[in-house]
């Protein structure tokens, strides 16, 4: 049985990663800190070190240089991201974003393992077997479906995966797009090297660039030292780039050069460099009627369109609803200490008739939702908290995170009779030509990921600014 070592300060994530790790099969180990870990095990004596990069006294980076001999895999918020970058570069085998999806955890974990049991044979060479009866991908259980379509999808990876054909994969949000990314890297000749994941839409446009082709010292306010991009970082590997519809022309014409002639030239500086990546992309917009209203280069969309991935919608997918559900169910259930729960009848016909307009996550969430409420071993339809006004439309997610008073319409305002949704609608529009996307979100109480979301979801264009 393959021995992890879970290096975490917060209790909470220690735990969780704990559990879901034993679950899996595997014998596990925690510490809060690096001298902890070092002092309390032979470091070594392990099969995989997975740790926390920001950790009370040493950062986890530090485990590199101390356990020569077991790969260590690093745990990072976005906001350090590049970090992560960097300690790749100083030897950690793998990184994770955190909050990590289970399903990608155990598979980075599977490979990773896998990699070290059999180091001279290249993960491409492993046989392309079916997927399995529990409608898995083989070898990783990233993705689960057993419909048609799903099925299609799965051969579709399997066949593409060994090439280096770049990928676009297309689907609406929530459906999976980076796992069919983790997918095809991880059935790829470059799992071995790093797969470097970035949502376009979650950096600030003045930044795109330089986050993803870094930059020299002194090539904008604020760079007080030359930074590796995450471009660089990829090579020899993968680089998923999610909603790539959201990059902005600069950032485009940058990107086409790398396909092109597989090279980038930081921000600031006049050497370019070769590099070797893998590029899959994703989006939920149609970059084709994107090209013909020129919000995105015809030449970039040929470029990327070689070959294509859709993932469908759970509401296409209605024989996997159930399915999804139950597997959900359990992994919830066996972390809150809720073993055994079930869906009513009941429960499983309002599932099936939902919308899922959130898809493969929305129904993660109302399961961990009802989990949480229930206080028997059954599920029953009013904890899942699904729409209550005829099944198509969805009840608007709360506009406001937290306590923002100035979201809040006065009795006296224009506004007051607006839903909040409407309220959003309203505000976007009538400030969206004086304000920036930051300011909007600022503005609006909310991140401005979460504002991109909200346009995607209510139809509202996005104004172009010609500054940054």
């Amino acid at each position: 049985m393959p021995r992890i070592l879970i290096v975490e300060d917060e209790e909470i994530i220690r735990s969780a990663l704990r559990k879901l790790l034993q679950h899996a099969g595997y014998e596990v180990a925690v510490a809060g800190s690096v001298d902890e870990a070092d002092s309390g095990y032979e470091l070594n004596d392990f099969d995989l070190i997975i740790s926390d990069l920001r950790l009370p006294g040493a950062p986890g980076t530090e485990l590199i240089t101390r356990a020569a001999a077991t790969p260590v895999l690093i745990m990072t918020s976005y906001a350090s991201l590049r970090s992560a970058v960097d300690s790749m570069k100083m030897g950690a085998v793998e990184y994770i974003a955190k909050p990590f999806d289970h399903d990608e955890m155990l598979a980075a974990v599977a490979a990773i393992l896998q990699r070290r049991q059999a180091p001279d044979q290249h993960a491409a060479d492993a046989p392309e077997e079916p997927a399995g009866n529990d409608g898995t991908i083989d070898p990783s259980t990233i993705m689960y479906g057993k419909c048609d379509a799903m099925q299609k999808v799965f051969t579709l990876i399997r066949k593409v995966a060994p090439t280096e054909t770049t990928v676009l994969i297309q689907g609406e949000s929530g459906t999976g797009k980076e796992l069919a990314a983790r997918a095809l890297h991880l059935l790829s000749p470059r799992a071995a090297r790093p797969l470097i994941s970035v949502n376009c839409a979650a950096i600030p446009e003045s930044l795109i660039e330089s986050e993803l082709f870094g930059h020299e010292k002194g090539a904008f306010t604020g760079a007080v030292s030359a930074r590796t991009g995450l471009i660089e970082a990829a090579d020899g590997g993968s680089l998923f780039l999610d909603e790539i519809g959201e990059l902005p022309p600069e950032a485009q014409a940058r990107l086409l050069r790398v396909l092109q002639e597989g090279e980038i030239r930081k921000v600031g500086s006049t050497q370019s460099r070769q590099v070797d990546v893998r590029m899959i992309a994703a989006t939920h917009r149609n970059l084709k009627a994107m090209t013909r209203t020129g919000e995105f280069r015809e030449d970039l969309y040929y470029r990327l369109n070689v070959m294509q991935i859709r993932i469908p919608p759970l509401r296409e997918r209605q024989g996997d609803i159930l399915g999804l559900a139950s597997r959900f169910l359990k992994r919830q259930g066996e972390r809150m200490g809720k073993p055994g729960l079930n869906l009513s009848p009941e429960a499983m016909r309002a599932l099936e008739r939902h919308r899922w307009p959130g898809n493969v996550r929305e129904l993660e969430n109302a399961i961990e939702r009802a989990t949480i409420l229930c206080d028997t071993d059954v599920i029953t339809p009013g904890l899942l908290d699904l729409e209550s006004e005829g099944g198509d439309v969805n009840i608007p997610e709360t506009l406001v995170e937290g306590n923002n008073e100035q979201m809040r319409p006065r009795d006296n305002d224009a506004t007051s009779d607006l839903s909040l949704e409407d309220y959003f609608q309203h505000f976007v529009l009538e400030n969206q030509d004086r304000m920036s996307e930051t300011e909007l979100a600022q503005k609006l109480g909310i991140s401005r990921k979460s504002l991109w979301e909200r346009r995607q979801r209510l139809g509202i264009p996005r104004k172009k600014t010609t500054g940054s």
